[in-house]
C-alpha cells in the first residue's frame, strides 16, 4: 500500500470518529506494512488466516513455530541464509535451476516461500494441508540430471531432507542470534521436533528431533556438497537482493547477518570469513533496534496476529453466549 492510500485511510478513519493516537497508530502501520510488503514482495492476503474461528493448524499458539516464526527479522536473515547453503547440494540446486525463475525473480520466490512457511504454521489445518500437497505436486513433476550426470527428483526424500534441515537451522539460528529473548536448549529441541511434521508430509524421512542432532545431520552432507559456478551466482543473487532505497540499510543488515549465521563449515565452503564478534554484535544491534517498528507493525496486523485472533475468537463466542 502506498503511502499517500495509507494517509487517506487514515485520514477517513478520523473522520469516521477515531482518536488522534488510533489514527495516527494506523497510519504507522499501514506505512510501515507497505514497506514489509515492498521488501518481502508478499502478496497474500490476512484473510486467509481468519478462519474457521478457533482452528489452532498443525502447531496452535503456545508452540514454538509460532513464536519463532513470528520473528520477522529472523525470518529474512533465517531464509536468506538458507537459500545460500541449500544452493550447494548440486542435485537439490539443479531442481531450482532448471525449473523456476529463481535466478531473475529472488523476491517472488521468497515471497511464495514466505507464504508457505505461514500457511503451515499459521493457517487452520485445511489450509496448512492444502499448502503442503500442492508443494508435492508440483516437487513430483520436477526432475532432471544435474551437471555431475546425476538424475535428480525434487520430491526425492533426502533432497526434501537437506532442505527441510538447512531452513529449520537457519530459522532457529538466526532467532537465537537476533531475539531479545532466545529460546533455552529444550525448546530448541521442541521447535526442531515440532517442525519435522511439515518435513515429513513433505516426503523427507528420518528427521532429528533436536538441535544437536539436527547440526550432525547436516555436516554429514558436507562430502556431498560443491560450491560450483551455479552456487556462486546464487550467492551473487542473494547478495543483490533488490529493495527500494529507503530499504536498503536494513537489507545490508539483513545479508550481512544472513553470513554472521551460517555455520562455519559452509562459510568456508564459500569462501568467506566469518568476520569479527565485534562486526556480528554491532550488526545484531543495529537489526534489534531497526526492525522494532516492523515488529510492532506485525505484532498488531501481521499473519501471527489474525491467526491467534482465529483460535481466540471460538472462546469469545463461547463466553458471550452463556447466560
Amino acid at each position: 500500500m502506498p503511502a499517500g492510500v495509507a494517509m487517506m485511510n487514515s485520514t477517513k478513519a478520523f473522520s469516521m470518529g477515531m482518536t488522534s493516537v488510533e489514527c495516527l497508530k494506523n497510519l504507522a502501520l499501514d506505512v510501515i506494512g507497505a514497506r514489509v510488503q515492498s521488501m518481502t514482495g508478499s502478496e497474500s492476503s490476512l484473510d486467509d488466516f481468519r478462519a474457521p474461528a478457533g482452528d489452532p493448524g498443525l502447531f496452535g499458539p503456545d508452540s514454538m513455530a509460532w513464536r519463532v516464526h513470528a520473528h520477522f527479522t529472523s525470518m529474512m536473515v533465517g531464509g536468506l541464509s538458507s537459500l545460500i547453503v541449500q544452493a550447494l547440494h548440486p542435485r537439490a540446486l539443479a531442481a531450482v535451476w532448471d525449473h523456476s525463475n529463481f535466478r531473475h525473480n529472488l523476491k517472488s520466490r521468497l515471497g511464495r516461500t514466505a507464504y508457505f512457511v505461514a500457511a503451515t504454521t499459521y493457517g487452520a489445518e485445511a489450509l496448512a494441508m492444502e499448502s503442503i500437497r500442492r508443494v508435492n505436486a508440483i516437487h513430483a513433476g520436477i526432475r532432471g540430471v544435474d551437471q555431475q550426470g546425476q538424475p535428480y527428483v525434487a520430491n526425492e526424500p533426502d533432497l526434501v531432507r537437506w532442505v527441510h534441515l538447512v531452513e529449520v537451522s537457519s530459522f532457529l539460528s538466526a532467532y537465537q542470534h537476533l531475539s531479545s529473548a532466545p529460546l533455552s536448549t529444550p525448546a530448541c529441541d521442541l521447535y526442531i521436533a515440532e517442525m519435522t511434521r511439515v518435513g515429513h508430509l513433505l516426503g523427507a524421512v528420518e528427521l532429528p528431533q533436536d538441535w544437536a542432532s539436527t547440526q550432525a545431520e547436516l555436516l554429514a552432507y558436507r562430502a556431498t556438497l560443491k560450491f560450483d559456478d551455479r552456487a556462486r551466482e546464487i550467492l551473487r543473487v542473494v547478495e543483490s537482493y533488490p529493495v527500494e532505497g529507503l530499504d536498503k540499510p536494513f537489507m545490508t543488515w539483513v545479508l550481512q547477518s544472513a553470513m554472521d549465521i551460517m555455520p562455519s563449515w559452509a562459510l568456508a565452503l564459500i569462501q568467506r570469513d566469518p568476520g569479527c564478534l565485534a562486526g556480528q554484535m554491532t550488526r545484531r544491534c543495529a537489526l534489534q533496534v531497526a526492525s522494532q517498528p516492523i515488529q510492532w507493525t506485525l505484532d498488531n496486523r501481521g499473519v501471527s496476529a489474525i491467526a491467534r485472533e482465529r483460535v481466540d475468537s471460538a472462546t469469545v463466542r463461547a463466553q458471550k453466549s452463556q447466560p
